[in-house]
């Protein structure tokens, strides 16, 4: 942003910290927000050269929107507070990508592409059902999968507590029922575990290679890669 650049306050936040428009927004209404050390109001347009403070914290302007495809390991938490013994996937970064914050999760027990940013704009697009962002998995069954169940899964959907859940299924192996990609749109809480849960399956592993436009290509286990999204 240059000096004669005019940007929405809103905007300006969700590129810096992570947040939603609507989040931003929120802020400002709450008067959590100052502009120059007076407090913001909604629709305000702000300059590079001036002072922005959420709760009271500067926001660095100076740093573009940044984002990171990340290959989390099995074991590892998608939150910043360590649960129990399971570290959090914060501890395979560096410390400057700590502000950081995840677009969806994976659960502790799964593995693969998670994307963290501080761009809420891209974050919401990734995220919101209305963007439709497929999502793709590799999962392993503790058995193999019959086919009336494969069929119910993906023609019909699965009724589960939080209504009905349904996506695409095919043989990573040909043969091999067992072994299945999973390809969707919604991202509800351990939804591919407790699909085929309800249907008598375990899943052994499951491991996420794409999130919309990003695949998770030759990233290895543990480490990461920046995207370029300027």
């Amino acid at each position: 942003m240059t000096e004669e650049t005019r940007i929405r306050l809103n905007k300006l936040i969700a590129r810096h910290t992570g947040v939603s428009r609507r989040e931003a927004d929120e802020m400002i209404e709450k008067g959590s927000v100052s502009v120059n050390g007076a407090v913001a109001t909604l629709g305000a347009q702000v300059v590079a050269s001036d002072t922005i403070t959420v709760d009271g914290k500067q926001i660095d302007v100076t740093t573009g929107a940044i984002l990171l495809l990340l290959n989390k390991p099995r074991g590892y938490v998608s939150s910043r507070k360590q649960q129990g013994e399971s570290p959090t996937l914060y501890d395979l970064l560096p410390s400057s990508y700590h502000s950081l914050k995840t677009v969806g999760r994976l659960d502790r027990d799964s593995s693969g592409l998670i994307l963290l940013t501080n761009d809420g704009d891209l974050s919401h697009q990734m995220t919101h059902p209305s963007f439709h962002k497929m999502k793709i998995y590799e999962a392993s069954l503790d058995k193999p999968l019959a086919p009336l169940h494969r069929q119910m899964i993906a023609d019909f959907g699965v009724m589960l507590e939080d209504g009905k859940s349904q996506f695409g299924l095919d043989r990573l192996v040909e043969g091999d029922e067992t072994q299945w990609r999973v390809s969707m749109i919604e991202g509800r809480n351990r939804q591919i575990r407790r699909t085929f849960a309800a249907l008598g399956y375990t899943v052994v592993t499951l491991h996420r290679t794409s999130f919309g436009k990003y695949n998770l290509g030759d990233i290895s286990e543990g480490n990461f890669e920046a995207v370029d999204i300027s």
